[in-house]
């Protein structure tokens, strides 16, 4: 049995149809869902990655095709295990990013890239052309990476530049700046409190990014009052 049926079976065999019905609700785009939890494909990720399951983890991103979203949910999460050579598993991210077509492939996704943490300068440099991408998705993969990896005092005068001059109307791309906004809150309230003060967002956007300040466990209620006092 070659890897890709191998691995094909085996997501069906974990298959939920409930947690599918559930699940393909949530997310439009996703194609043909089998109903796999996404912490059990991760597993599955890392045995194949660690290569316990005695299958050449390249050879299979390289080769086997993807019919069910569960099977390019699987190829993304693979690439957030690889180790090595940071450039071998940017080539493997640049070829997976043109396949994130939803939320979902594209939050654990970048989720999973841990080895940015140790290679933050490259991967900055990597996400250049996508923040400018006119493709929707490009831009949410970088916008969701610089909320994951990237809100600290060296970038945050940078991301808020970015966040002010991506133009693009897609729901998906103002929900991740909004969210990336709200994180900087958190993390940075002092700088990002002036951001809010001032900024180029779109009104939907930054509206957006008050309401999930607001919404957050982490900010103070006199805060969140404040908050409320600025909407557009």
């Amino acid at each position: 049995m070659n890897a890709e049926i191998e691995i094909r079976n085996k997501l069906i065999s974990l298959a939920e149809p409930e947690y599918r019905d559930f699940s393909s609700a949530l997310v439009p785009g996703c194609g043909e869902m089998l109903g796999v939890r996404i912490p059990v494909i991760r597993g599955l990720a890392k045995d194949i990655a660690g290569h316990r399951m005695g299958i050449d983890p390249m050879e299979y991103l390289e080769n086997a095709e993807e019919k069910y979203f569960e099977e390019t949910m699987l190829k993304g999460l693979i690439i957030g295990e690889l180790k090595g050579d940071v450039e071998v598993v940017l080539a493997q991210v640049a070829k997976h990013i043109p396949k994130v077509t939803n939320w979902s492939l594209c939050d654990s996704f970048c989720s999973g890239l841990k080895i940015t943490k140790k290679n933050k300068a490259r991967v900055w440099s990597f996400l250049e052309n996508y923040w400018q991408s006119e493709k929707p998705f490009e831009i949410r993969v970088a916008v969701v990476m610089y909320l994951d990896y990237y809100i600290d005092k060296e970038h945050i005068e940078d991301l808020f530049y970015r966040f002010d001059h991506i133009d693009n109307d897609d729901h998906y791309v103002k929900m991740a700046v909004a969210w990336a906004v709200s994180i900087c809150f958190i993390k940075l309230p002092e700088e990002t409190m002036k951001y809010l003060k001032a900024n180029d967002l779109d009104d939907e956007t930054y509206n957006m990014a008050l309401q999930k300040i607001r919404d957050s466990l982490r900010v103070d209620k006199a805060t969140k009052e404040i908050i409320n006092t600025m909407k557009r």
